[in-house]
């Protein structure tokens, strides 16, 4: 039901007149009867007071922006996109807030009618585009309150995005608040903060914590296919997923360890002995490397707990025990580069074993 029907009814329910309810309400008949007819709507300062006398909720009053689909949004969003290209940007900018003023509530098509107002001014030249500014960053602030945490974090990241162009960096940097200590954005945004605001150490921290990250989410997101790819027994695919795994590894400078590791598992897979072995003694080679990365210029800027010599020896242990685990390596128990290598990594001879 649109707003001027919905005026209608509760008017008439109340026995009022368009005279009375404009009496009432410090307006003329006229503009009732306006809205009544969906000529014009009612100013956004009047809403309440209309609901107040109407004895109904803003819900009530407004209830038809509910209805609007996704398909009519995207709809409205297409026909302001159309204006901007072809009219004036202050002809545009009028016909959407009048359409957000008939649609007050709609959370959706606020954030996409300010998302696309915002982009044509940063990129068109706009005439005394300031203007704009006040109306613009109060739809993104309304939207903060919104229970949709997509468009609370559209909202927060279109405000930090509009003060940090105005140089605003303490603004900028509030409003980082909405966004999760666990969203990489927030630390981006942050580092850029920081870049703009002379802290460049703190920036170069913040982009090789966000690096380092990626590498870990990139190997774990890699590995997840290559379970996939085994599941579905395409080796194939499973052995082109390992490769990316040791050249992504190779890329953000981890070390030898995390280049050869991925290798070990599908090799015992397919009984490569050869490729086994190798990835064997690469691993235990590395793992006193297994902190390369720390002298990476990559991350030089970042803290890293220190490996005692104790737990290296641990890391070691725990690769001897791998490499023992028959189910996995049965079928190199008569390989002698095997047997040699299992010594070699810490397998000790009990009382009664031959050599």
């Amino acid at each position: 039901m649109s707003l001027g029907k919905v005026i209608r009814k509760y008017r008439k329910i109340r026995n009022l007149t368009q005279e009375e309810m404009a009496v009432r309400l410090g307006v003329t008949a006229p503009a009732v009867n306006k809205w009544e007819n969906e000529n014009s709507y009612p100013d956004i300062t009047l809403l309440a007071p209309i609901a107040r006398l109407l004895d109904i909720s803003l819900d009530t009053l407004l209830s038809y922006r509910e209805d609007l689909t996704a398909e009519e949004i995207n709809g409205i969003i297409l026909e302001a996109d159309q204006k901007l290209k072809t009219g004036s940007y202050e002809e545009a900018f009028g016909w959407a807030r009048k359409k957000l003023e008939q649609y007050p509530n709609c959370e959706p098509l606020i954030l996409n009618l300010a998302l696309c107002l915002d982009a044509y001014r940063t990129i068109r030249e706009v005439p005394d585009k300031a203007q704009y500014d006040p109306y613009l960053t109060s739809l993104y602030t309304r939207l903060l309150d919104s229970k949709d945490e997509a468009i609370r974090m559209s909202a927060a990241d279109s405000l930090a995005g509009f003060y940090m162009r105005k140089k605003q960096y303490d603004k900028a940097e509030k409003y980082l608040e909405y966004f999760s200590i666990q969203n990489p954005e927030r630390k981006r945004k942050q580092a850029q903060i920081y870049a703009e605001t002379g802290r460049m150490q703190e920036a170069y921290k913040a982009y090789e914590e966000l690096l380092f990250t990626d590498y870990q989410r990139v190997s774990m997101e890699l590995h997840g296919i290559y379970l996939l790819a085994l599941k579905e027994n395409d080796m194939e695919k499973a052995r082109s997923i390992v490769q990316k795994q040791a050249e992504a590894a190779k890329f953000f400078e981890m070390g030898k360890y995390y280049e050869v590791s991925g290798f070990l598992e599908i090799a015992a897979l397919e009984k490569d002995a050869d490729t086994v072995i190798a990835a064997m003694e690469e691993m235990l080679s590395g793992v006193e490397e297994i902190e390369s990365f720390r002298n990476s210029s990559l991350y030089e800027h970042m803290e890293f707990k220190e490996i005692k010599e104790e737990d290296l020896e641990e890391i070691k242990e725990n690769l001897r025990k791998c490499f023992r685990d028959e189910e996995n390596f049965e079928f190199l128990k008569n390989d002698s580069r095997y047997r040699n290598l299992i010594p070699a990594a810490g397998k000790k001879n009990s009382p009664n074993s031959r050599d």
